[in-house]
């Protein structure tokens, strides 16, 4: 069915009564159903009679505008939120910040350094600028430390296992590895994303959506790629938000692409989201 017959047949349905089927003339006004716009009515008995039948695309309908008004409504911050230190907005470019591996906060590199510089007893007493816990140089230490987190079911420490898991995957594959070994590594890694984004960890949602993209320890799925997308976009996150926005350019949607993607609240979004 082409488009012009699509168009044709919705302005059909919109000129007469849903349920007795009544077209609208100087004697019979219709009114839109007040919640999707679909359909419209000749009187409230008509519209009520035709409720069992109309409920379920009205809800359809009803839940995709609202998804929509979220998606198009550019997000206050990012999905990073501000230092919890100092208060101000975490910088998109993640080399200037740091997760703490005793607490899982983020924490910009600025309130690290300020905490090092007011810190006189040296590195063996140099304590998280958060929590207050002894910073340790030892990565058995520090791999105890993250691993107390994970048991904890903190969602950014489940993603950054997730990510561990995914480099050492990538490095057994350029080494060309037995694919059972890198599969193992493969299913961790979308384990602890999958935990993660039922967390509520928005980056999470983004690293779910390239496995689905890529295939990646999973089978290529178009429509969970969308929407772990349209969650991270939501969520605040850029790279998220510009490539759904290149996902509807792709299929056409220039208006819908736009939308999603233009004039986020920090300048360098953008900038940050295609690298």
């Amino acid at each position: 069915m082409s488009a012009d017959d699509c168009e044709a047949g919705v302005m059909m349905m919109m000129s007469c009564c849903a349920s007795c089927g009544i077209a609208e003339v100087d004697e019979v006004k219709l009114k839109e159903c007040a919640t999707c716009d679909l359909v419209r009515y000749c009187s409230e008995e008509c519209q009520e009679n035709h409720t069992s039948q109309h409920k379920e695309a009205c809800k359809k309908r009803a839940v995709e505008e609202l998804r929509d008004d979220l998606l198009f409504k550019q997000p206050e911050s990012s999905y990073l939120g501000d230092c919890p230190i100092c208060m101000l907005p975490m910088p998109l470019d993640l080399s200037k910040s740091i997760v703490a591996v005793c607490c899982s906060k983020s924490i910009c590199r600025g309130c690290f350094h300020a905490n090092y510089m007011s810190e006189e007893e040296g590195w063996s007493n140099r304590r998280c600028p958060f929590c207050r816990e002894p910073v340790s140089s030892k990565m058995e230490e520090c791999d105890k430390q993250r691993m107390k987190r994970i048991e904890a079911n903190d969602p950014v420490a489940l993603c950054e296992e997730g990510v561990e898991q995914y480099v050492k995957a990538d490095w057994l594959l350029s080494w060309k590895m037995p694919r059972r070994i890198i599969n193992c590594h493969s299913c961790i890694t979308l384990g602890n994303y999958v935990k993660a984004a039922e967390l509520g960890d928005v980056d999470a949602h983004y690293r779910l959506s390239d496995l689905y993209r890529n295939g990646r320890g999973v089978v290529k799925d178009g429509e969970k790629e969308v929407h772990h997308l349209e969650v991270a976009a939501i969520g605040g996150h850029p790279r998220a938000r510009y490539n759904l926005g290149c996902h509807e350019w792709n299929n056409g949607n220039s208006e819908r692409a736009g939308s999603i993607g233009s004039s986020p609240p920090h300048k360098d979004m953008m900038v940050q989201s295609k690298r």
